[in-house]
């Protein structure tokens, strides 16, 4: 198979641990290359490895595009959801063949109005989540309505919009809930709310989400996974689960539930035996 290598930090390649993982795939018959833009990806490659952390690993899930190349994600980092797998894991699940191919959403974003500072280059889908914040000391005013039906307004630092992917990053942090990988939904959680009365909103992930947004600062923030893009306070939003979809090596032995566990501690309680 030939497997093109992506990483954002090249001192990654040459740590021991991933150099005798990449000596024995290629010993094994594997055939190996790096890339660092789309174009970068031969005819014929199989899979993209990610060697990082889940940032390298959006990074490389826009390098893949709607190609429909599979990702697998090798930790080099911290914590990982989505580069969960050590070296030695990754490589003897590619010479044993053994791990799937899972779907994992996308959303689409269409921009109506002013992006500031954007070039061409703008890439409209996000893995885990694109949202909106406040560009100045004033607070942010933002309008949802799920497929035209309004929402009351959010006033806050800002809002995000979520795959399942996604909730154990971002979302996670602004209190989000935490949905298994699978579970077709959008998660729709405002962050630093002034609003005592609103909570995170979970909902079919064939909603159309439109945001506009009340500010009086000129312009507003929107981060786009591990993007950021400045859009004019007067533009407005579609959000919306994509037509493709990003293909994600899935191991055999992986449990999203262990990962929780193991690495957010989850449910770490004296009373669990766990301490």
């Amino acid at each position: 198979m030939k497997i093109a290598i992506y990483t954002r930090d090249e001192s990654a390649l040459s740590e021991p641990r991933f150099r005798s993982m990449s000596d024995r795939l290629a010993s094994e018959g594997f055939s190996l290359y790096n890339i660092k833009a789309a174009s970068d990806i031969l005819e014929g490659t199989g899979m993209v490895l990610s060697a990082g952390g889940d940032g390298t690993f959006l990074s490389a899930s826009k390098r893949v595009g709607d190609s429909g190349i599979p990702v697998l994600g090798v930790n080099m980092g911290r914590v990982g959801f989505l580069s969960e797998y050590s070296p030695e894991e990754a490589c003897e699940a590619l010479i044993k063949g053994t791990y799937s191919l899972e779907d994992r959403a996308l959303l689409e974003t269409r921009v109506d109005g002013e992006m500031i500072g954007t070039d061409s280059s703008f890439w409209p889908y996000t893995l885990n989540e694109i949202s909106v914040l406040r560009g100045g000391a004033s607070i942010l005013g933002v309008d949802v309505s799920l497929d035209g039906n309004p929402l009351p307004t959010y006033w806050a630092d800002g809002l995000l919009v979520s795959t399942s992917s996604g909730s154990t990053a971002y979302s996670l942090s602004v209190g989000g809930p935490i949905c298994v990988p699978d579970a077709k939904v959008i998660i729709i959680a405002p962050i630093a709310p002034h609003n005592l009365n609103v909570r995170p909103l979970v909902v079919p992930d064939t909603t159309v989400v439109s945001i506009s947004m009340r500010s009086r600062d000129k312009v507003v923030a929107m981060s786009m996974d591990n993007r950021n893009v400045r859009l004019s306070s007067d533009a407005s939003l579609e959000v919306k689960v994509a037509q493709f979809s990003l293909k994600r090596v899935r191991l055999e032995k992986s449990s999203f539930i262990k990962a929780l566990t193991t690495k957010l501690f989850w449910g770490e309680d004296i009373r669990n035996g766990g301490i």
